[in-house]
């Protein structure tokens, strides 16, 4: 699937329809996904910062029921200064000492890039760690237009945008495998990028994934894709003779 932009009505409205959102049987977890806002009005680092800290002390002043936030720092679409990237070390470390200072209680995990080298994502990691993020989301958007699982016809139809899907498949599940190897159950890990089965899931559970995270199969397949992945993901386990998801937890990751 092509993504484009990075479209949203903002905190305020998205605060308005889930504080009217009432859940009588099932509590369904909900995550608030913050970003900087794609806007060329935010032409320097330090007005990214305040963009995003904002919508993180809305969110805290808000009566909204959820569960944790995702830190989205890789979003491809977004419109960049020259400046304006939370990939170097200095300048994440500056946006997290932002977010640290706001004292929010519920836990944040970092949307981490699939584009950048194994060196790269790292230095990430380790900035991560220093301010004690619980853990990260691997990974977002696929930018490598030469990526195997990408029909050559529809890249050169689609010009603009970047790819979600079974073009992140791979490379989310080599970071995956990277920051569970490094870091171990430090951080909790995410795994999203091209789930479109039971197995898909079972595949980044088993290279160090906690839980996994997905829309883009469920867009083509429908909302019955997530009751069928809970039952594969039932058979696999006892396929492998494990009484819970935590026991298969990264033991291919050797």
């Amino acid at each position: 699937m092509v993504n484009k932009g990075f479209k949203n009505k903002g905190a305020s409205e998205v605060i308005r329809k889930l504080s009217n959102l009432v859940i009588k049987d099932f509590e369904i977890p909900i995550g608030v996904s913050i970003g900087r806002s794609n806007s060329a009005m935010l032409p320097t680092l330090k007005q990214s910062i305040q963009d995003i800290t904002e919508s993180f002390k809305k969110f805290e002043r808000s009566s909204v029921k959820h569960s944790y936030y995702e830190l989205n720092i890789s979003c491809p679409n977004i419109i960049h200064g020259s400046n304006v990237s939370f990939y170097p070390p200095k300048n994440l470390s500056q946006l997290l000492s932002a977010v640290q200072k706001i004292k929010i209680k519920k836990p944040i995990f970092i949307k981490m890039p699939i584009e950048l080298s194994d060196r790269d994502i790292l230095n990430i990691l380790n900035v991560v760690i220093k301010y004690k993020i619980p853990g990260v989301i691997i990974g977002n958007l696929q930018k490598n237009k030469n990526d195997p699982a990408l029909v050559k016809e529809e890249v050169k139809k689609w010009k603009v945008g970047n790819f979600s899907g079974k073009p992140t498949f791979n490379r989310s599940n080599e970071l995956i495998k990277l920051t569970y190897k490094k870091f171990g159950k430090k951080f909790i890990i995410i795994g999203c990028g091209g789930i479109f089965s039971a197995k898909d899931a079972y595949t980044k559970i088993k290279l160090g994934a906690s839980l996994v995270q997905l829309i883009t199969g469920m867009i083509y397949q429908g909302p019955q894709l997530i009751p069928q992945i809970n039952l594969g993901l039932i058979d696999f386990l006892e396929q492998d003779g494990f009484k819970n998801i935590k026991d298969a937890i990264g033991v291919n990751n050797v």
